[in-house]
């Protein structure tokens, strides 16, 4: 396959979320996110802050919640539905609902990271 140079502004790729539920076991949920291609620079500045905070050494300007980076990332989805099964169609409002069930964001944001293949590298 040829390499294009100009990329698109987007990509899908599947996301799995692992969330608890009663009786101490968890449930699996798989949907497709949209990420945001990035510039490089920007990848390698959340790399950075990432690196940091594990060491407990990024100051206040150097923190990068989870949440916060999500929303960065996160610009679509298929595969998201309410309790009656019916598609919910990505919006701000649903993101932020969303990031709002505990792990979720942090979830969001490993799934990215296994797409650009970062977790498989060396510090």
């Amino acid at each position: 396959m040829t390499f294009v140079l100009k990329q698109s502004v987007s990509y899908t790729w599947p996301i799995t979320l692992v969330i608890p539920v009663d009786g101490g076991r968890r449930e699996k949920y798989t949907f497709d996110g949209e990420f945001r291609r990035l510039p490089q620079t920007r990848i390698n500045e959340i790399i950075k802050m990432a690196r940091a905070m594990e060491r407990n050494r990024a100051s206040d300007d150097e923190m990068l919640e989870d949440q916060d980076a999500a929303r960065e990332i996160l610009m679509g989805w298929s595969g998201v539905v309410d309790d009656n099964a019916k598609e919910i169609p990505f919006s701000e409002g649903a993101l932020s609902q969303m990031l709002e069930i505990p792990t979720v964001a942090g979830q969001i944001v490993k799934a990215w990271f296994e797409s650009l293949d970062v977790a498989k590298r060396k510090n």
